[in-house]
């Protein structure tokens, strides 16, 4: 028994070192971690606030579980100094995504997902920036396509946002921001090492490249971003990022154009294993 469950999650791990290269820094891929299984994730953003020039930080703890091989569900909070003089809690966030087509081939596959989440936050509206990581109440619902070739993984990211905030009821002050927008994104990662994979122990190591941009319905205000990153995952269990995002080219307000990123995650497998009869 135990050694058929060593064994299994041996398997398990291997088959997740080999598509390392689509686990995405800044995006969700249309892929699901395994069913059974959760993923303990914090994330730490630092930017420096461009119009008061202060230090700002946000952190966001996340749990992700795979409810089977199609769904999977994680809840994250985060609490930052964003809008306050002191780190404080500030905003919950809910996000389900459900793998509805799966083409799988030796070394290659593509897959497509709709996802769709929402996000609590006690801050109001300051800036034109509609994001859920923190700075906005809304919903979102959208698409994401993966194709893996090798070592290459490409993806592509197109959703719709609705941000609620109490400035959108009053008629006087509804047309200062965009309340609706279309988001995208498009990314791509690299798998640097090793060059042959044996062995879930190997550590790997992943270069990306994302492009991420909206553009609001109302008022047409826009940005484009561009997030390079690097990743290291050892045991197949633990994968330490490291990111940046920059803005290319956008007319939107925002906090910061510039943010540097930080996050630590680890995987827990068969956490829900279905019990055997007896």
């Amino acid at each position: 028994m135990i050694r058929s469950v060593i064994l299994a999650t041996g398997a398990v791990l291997l088959a997740l070192s080999l598509r390392a290269q689509e686990l995405y820094v800044f995006t969700e891929p249309a892929s699901n971690i395994p069913g059974g299984s959760l993923n303990a994730k914090l994330a730490a953003r630092y930017t420096r606030n461009q119009y008061t020039g202060a230090f700002a930080q946000r952190y966001t703890p996340e749990l992700m579980a795979g409810i089977s091989k199609a769904v999977q569900v994680k809840v994250s909070g985060t609490f930052s100094d964003f809008y306050s003089s002191a780190l404080q809690p500030e905003s919950f966030k809910g996000y389900v995504k459900w793998r509805f087509l799966s083409e799988d081939d030796i070394h290659r596959h593509f897959r497509m997902a709709a996802f769709a989440d929402g996000s609590w936050s006690r801050n109001d509206m300051v800036y034109d920036e509609m994001t859920l990581d923190g700075d906005n109440s809304g919903i979102q619902g959208g698409i994401v396509a993966t194709q893996l070739l090798n070592r290459l993984a490409i993806s592509g990211t197109a959703s719709v946002m609705r941000i609620f905030d109490e400035k959108f009821k009053d008629p006087a002050h509804a047309s200062l921001h965009d309340q609706n927008s279309i988001n995208y994104s498009f990314s791509a990662g690299y798998l640097l090492f090793p060059f042959h994979n044996d062995d879930y122990r190997q550590m790997n190591g992943n270069l990306y490249l994302e492009m991420l941009g909206a553009k609001g319905l109302e008022q047409g205000n826009y940005y484009l971003d561009a997030a390079p990153a690097i990743q290291l995952i050892f045991n197949s269990r633990i994968k330490v990022n490291a990111g940046a995002r920059f803005q290319v080219t956008g007319d939107m307000t925002r906090l910061a154009r510039n943010n540097y990123f930080l996050s630590v995650e680890t995987s827990f497998l068969q956490v829900f294993r279905k019990r055997r009869r007896e």
